[in-house]
């Protein structure tokens, strides 16, 4: 499992087996963790920095009348905390949405990291700038995009955020969440998304059985949410 970290940093372009070992070997101590469960709570003062080895996980905050949105979701391979540690405390939530494997990593290990592994630094570093990029496109969406669109886009960002640590096929991957789940990321209700779903199946632009999901024709899905995969920052800079 731990090589779903490995290919997610591999992506920055630097990495080379010796960073490998040094990544497995500070990734040893992993736990199960059930689905539903916060992870660290906002107030929180966190003393270690988790990643997500399988599973999904999210980060959430609660408005004062309960509703809970989500403002990141972490697929496998992606750090949940990376720098939060920095802050005094927390100021939202991270829970996991479906069971999970978590390891927990001390921040003195962190920082041996980026003290003394300069291509590990580098490829932490564009992990960061990429959750960044995601956010700032969430927020593009929730501001910018039709709720069919905004679906259709979180599938296509899925599709290639699961492929890229080897959890999707070219045209399809398990979608475990529930109805309330997507509307907690999308901004809306569950009766919406209930909505939206069934029209996308009509419009055959997904195909979505026992919590898989099938994209029957992948680059028309794309076209119509007007799809860009250059936030994900897949392809690495050429020095």
């Amino acid at each position: 499992m731990i090589n779903s970290l490995i290919r997610k940093l591999s992506a920055a372009g630097s990495l080379i087996e010796a960073d490998h070992e040094i990544l497995r070997r500070v990734s040893l101590r992993s736990q199960q963790i059930q689905a539903r469960q916060d992870l660290t709570c906002e107030g929180d003062r966190p003393e270690n920095v988790r990643v997500v080895l399988s599973g999904y996980a999210c980060r959430y905050k609660v408005s004062p009348r309960g509703k809970r949105n989500i403002a990141a979701l972490m697929v496998p391979g992606d750090f949940c905390d990376l720098h939060v540690a920095i802050l005094d405390e927390m100021d939202h939530s991270i829970a996991t949405l479906t069971p999970c494997t978590v390891v927990e990593i001390p921040r003195s290990t962190i920082r041996d990291l980026t003290e003394n592994h300069p291509r590990i630094t580098h490829a932490l570093w564009w992990a960061t700038l990429v959750d960044e990029a995601v956010l700032r496109e969430w927020l593009f969406g929730l501001a910018g995009r039709e709720a069919p669109e905004r679906m259709a886009h979180l599938f296509c960002e899925l599709l290639l955020r699961l492929q890229a640590v080897g959890l999707a096929k070219h045209d399809g991957y398990a979608l475990p969440f529930t109805q309330a789940d997507l509307g907690e990321m999308l901004g809306m209700t569950s009766i919406h998304v209930n909505r939206v779903l069934r029209e996308m199946r009509l419009a055959n632009l997904i195909v979505l059985t026992r919590r898989y999901l099938q994209i029957p024709d992948v680059a028309r899905l794309q076209a119509f949410c007007d799809f860009s995969s250059n936030y994900l920052h897949q392809t690495p800079r050429v020095k």
